[in-house]
Parts: structure tokens; C-alpha cells; sequence
């Protein structure tokens, strides 16, 4: 059992001993020790925050903890109940609230939860206020509020007919073109909220949508992490029915992977790839991608006579870097679309807005679509950490080694090999105990073989 402390929040398993796993007592723990940050952000100001959660198994006993944990430290609640990720970042801006909490551990497994911290712009906390909030949390030293001061719930409703409407109030969605288009959509929403607001939304675009895994139970029908190996019931129904497109999200559905109309994985990497091409076709401007992302965004943003750049991963690290270089659109590789003129936070919604608009304005079959796109197969692997591991001594020798090559050491260890279209990227995760080693280049051989080559050189420094 596992708990993880990082600086966008704690993230665990449940049940176990507290201070280990992700227990009611860290729960109150890190709710508290977040509102006592907003205090001393906003001293002298009665503090509103919205809370959302997935469909998980937990999210209602972790909701309730954190409801509670908010109003005994003087905070206000805005409940939104089951809703999406970026469903909560626009509600902390549309209810005009100094924060908010996602309760959701995103793509794990449904044993692990997980609390996501927002600020008053519904993004993500950066690394000084989650620096802050660790400080706060290891003290334990709360100061709590008269019975006269606490908190109140001074709202509870459903977000997402809002969200839906501001997705296709957006420029860039053409929901005419998707209307006259008559799509006919799969969804495997993975037992969680995306099974609620998806299927909504495609049907006000005036697509036949057949629901796969959408009744949000949280008992995930397979594997939460939006894959290949784990979509291929989604891609036999696909063709099974005929469809134009399959469409899979995660469960706080701030991912988005697609299925084309022959059963074959569009590819998470090119989800971000086909909604920049897009917007891009559309407007000038800067596109940012993670450094674990693929090239292929870089490819067409050159296309596009546009700059790429890349950042450290984590959400934060991309929005970060798009708004220093003002880049119109962003995401990372795992299927994170981010339009900045929407709002600074992957959104699966309009991610599939945008995607149904390119089709549609095409008149192209999805894997048509994905033939006009440079290839590069990326290659997904994992080393569990042990206590005999000194990553950093590892990863020094890595770039020793590999000196001779571009080596780029923001986040990790990334290689670029020269005259040669592929890299290597080495990092330790922000949500599991692991370094993920992620190869990629022209063929699915080349990168297999260089993530082979990487890992047997850490086996061989380790060992």
C-alpha cells in the first residue's frame, strides 16, 4: 500500500495505516493544512472553495471528509458532487472562489485516491505554494475556528450543463459541421463521470452514441489508464458497430484516447497532435508540449510555419511554460488537450469538440485522418524503485555515458540522439514509486530496442 506526497498533493491507496496510505486522517490532514494555506493567502477574507470528485468507490466517504475538514477550518463549500476535472478548474473560476479540490487519482486503479489542489484561477498549484502546503501539512499545527466562524455549504448543483455549453460556445468548435456530420460514437468512459457528461455532450452534437462502461459505479471495467492493452473492447465495437469513431477517457476525464473506424488506435500521443494541427490551421501561434511528449507536435507545428516548445512534465510545468511563451495551444502526450483561451487545464471535453470539428470539416474517415500525421511509435516502460536505486547517481551516469548526444536535463534525463529521429527520456514519476523510461522513434523496433538498451544500462549500474 502506498501514499505519496508530492507538491500537486497527497495520492494513495486506501485503507491501511495513516501516514502510509491514503486514510481518512490524511485526508483531514491535507484539507486542513490546504485551507490553513489559502488563509494565509487571503488573511482577512471569508475563503469559498468548490469540491468535485470521480466516480470512484472512495470518492464519497473522501468527500465528506474533505466537505467536513473545509467547513471546520472556516472554509465555504461549493459542492459539485460527481464531476470531471477541468469541470471543477471552470467552476472555481465561473463561482469566482479562491480554490478548489478534485477528489480523484486520476488514471490509477480504483484502490487509489488521490486530492488535487487548485487555486483561485482553477489551476493547478505551483511548486512554491505545493512546497508551502507540504510545510503545513508535516507541522500539523492548525489553528481551527469558533462555532460561529465555521464554514457553510452555500451551494450544491451539477457543473456539467455549464461545461458543455461553454465546450460548444467555443470558436474554434464548428458544431454545425459535427451535427451535419451524423457521427456515430462509442464510449468507454471506465465507470466514472465521463460516462455522465460525454455522452450528453455528443448527443446535443447530434451523434448516435453507444455507452460502454458509462454507468459511473467506480468498479472500472479494466485497466483506468486509457491504453491500447486495455481499449480492446472498445476497438471490437467499433467494428462490430459500424462506428465512425471510438472515444475513451480516463476516469476525472482530463484524457482523451481515440479509436478509429477500423478498430485501430488513433494513438494517445496524436490526440494533442490532431487538435493542434487544428487550431493551428486556424491561427498563428506557439504550440508547448511536455518533454515526454512526442515529436510529432513539434513536426506540425513547424508545418504550420509556428515554434514548438517543450517543458518538464506535470500539468503545472506545461501551463507554466505556454503562458511564458504564449503559446495558443498545449498538452502532454497522454492525451492532454489544453486550449489557453478555454482554460489552463487538460480538458478531454474539448478535446473532443475539436477533434469532431477537424473530421467533420475534412469529410475523412478517422484513420485517414491519422495517415496525414508524421509516424513515430513510442515505446512505455517502468523500473520499480528499490532502496539499493540512487536515481540521481543514475542518472549521472546516463548522461555521462551519452555525452557525445543532445542531452536535456529539465525534468530527468532526455536524449536526443543526433541525425537520428528518436530519443530516450528517463524520470521519476510524480504518482508512483517508478522511473519511466519512454523511447521513441520511426519504428516500434528502434524505440523497443533503445528503451532495452537505457534500462539494461541502469540494470548494469545498479547491479
Amino acid at each position: 500500500m502506498t501514499l505519496i506526497k508530492s507538491i500537486s498533493g497527497f495520492r494513495g491507496t486506501i485503507g491501511g495505516k495513516s501516514g502510509e496510505n491514503f486514510t481518512p486522517i490524511d485526508i483531514v490532514t491535507l484539507t486542513s493544512a490546504y485551507a490553513q494555506l489559502l488563509q494565509q493567502r487571503y488573511p482577512y477574507k471569508r475563503l469559498k472553495v468548490v469540491v468535485g470528485r470521480d466516480a470512484r468507490i472512495s470518492g464519497e466517504m473522501a468527500s465528506l471528509l474533505v466537505v467536513g475538514s473545509l467547513l471546520g477550518s472556516g472554509v465555504d463549500v461549493i459542492n459539485i458532487g460527481l464531476a470531471t476535472t477541468p469541470s471543477t478548474e471552470l467552476a472555481v473560476v465561473h463561482e469566482n472562489a479562491d480554490g478548489g479540490i478534485i477528489i480523484t487519482a486520476s488514471h490509477n486503479p480504483k484502490q487509489w485516491n488521490a486530492l488535487k489542489l487548485l487555486n483561485s484561477k482553477g489551476e493547478f498549484l505551483n511548486s512554491e505554494e505545493g512546497k508551502n502546503l507540504l510545510e503545513i501539512a508535516d507541522k500539523s499545527e492548525y489553528s481551527f475556528p469558533s462555532v460561529d466562524e465555521t464554514g457553510k455549504i452555500i451551494k450544491e448543483y451539477n457543473f456539467n450543463d455549464l461545461h458543455i455549453h461553454m465546450v460548444l460556445d467555443n470558436r474554434f468548435v464548428d458544431t454545425n459541421a459535427i451535427m451535419k456530420a451524423k457521427f456515430k460514437i462509442v464510449v468507454d468512459a471506465v465507470n466514472s463521470v465521463g460516462g455522465i457528461i460525454v455522452p450528453q455532450m455528443l448527443k446535443k452534437l447530434g451523434a448516435d452514441v453507444i455507452e460502454l462502461n458509462c454507468e459511473p459505479t467506480g468498479n472500472f471495467a479494466h485497466n483506468p489508464e486509457p491504453l491500447p492493452k486495455n481499449l480492446k473492447e472498445i476497438a471490437r465495437t467499433v467494428v462490430k458497430e459500424k462506428a465512425d469513431l471510438g472515444i475513451v477517457v480516463d476516469p476525472d476525464v482530463d484524457r482523451l484516447a481515440l479509436v478509429c473506424e477500423n478498430g485501430e488506435m488513433f494513438g494517445e500521443e496524436y490526440t494533442l497532435v490532431s487538435v493542434a494541427d487544428y487550431i493551428l490551421s486556424k491561427t498563428h501561434g506557439n504550440a508547448v508540449s511536455n518533454i515526454s511528449s512526442s515529436h510529432a507536435l513539434r513536426n506540425i507545428a513547424q508545418k504550420h510555419g509556428c515554434r514548438y516548445f517543450s517543458s518538464a512534465v506535470g500539468e503545472v510545468n506545461v501551463v507554466a511554460k505556454m503562458k511564458e511563451v504564449k503559446a495558443i495551444i498545449g498538452g502532454e502526450g497522454n492525451g492532454g488537450v489544453i486550449l489557453p483561451e478555454f482554460h489552463y487545464g487538460r480538458d478531454a471535453l474539448i478535446g473532443i469538440a475539436l477533434f469532431l470539428t477537424n473530421l467533420a470539416n475534412k469529410k475523412i474517415k478517422a484513420s485517414a485522418l491519422r495517415a496525414t500525421y508524421p509516424n513515430y511509435f513510442m515505446s512505455k516502460n517502468k523500473i520499480k524503485l528499490t532502496p539499493n536505486i540512487n536515481i540521481d547517481a543514475i542518472f549521472e551516469q546516463i548522461k555521462q555515458k551519452y555525452s557525445s548526444q543532445i542531452i536535456t536535463d529539465i525534468d530527468g534525463v532526455k536524449i536526443d540522439f543526433y541525425n537520428e529521429s528518436m530519443w530516450v527520456l528517463l524520470r521519476k514519476s510524480n504518482t508512483e514509486p517508478i522511473i519511466r523510461v519512454y523511447a521513441e522513434a520511426r519504428d516500434i523496433a528502434a524505440a523497443e530496442q533503445l528503451a532495452k538498451q537505457i534500462m539494461d544500462d541502469i540494470d548494469g549500474f545498479v547491479n
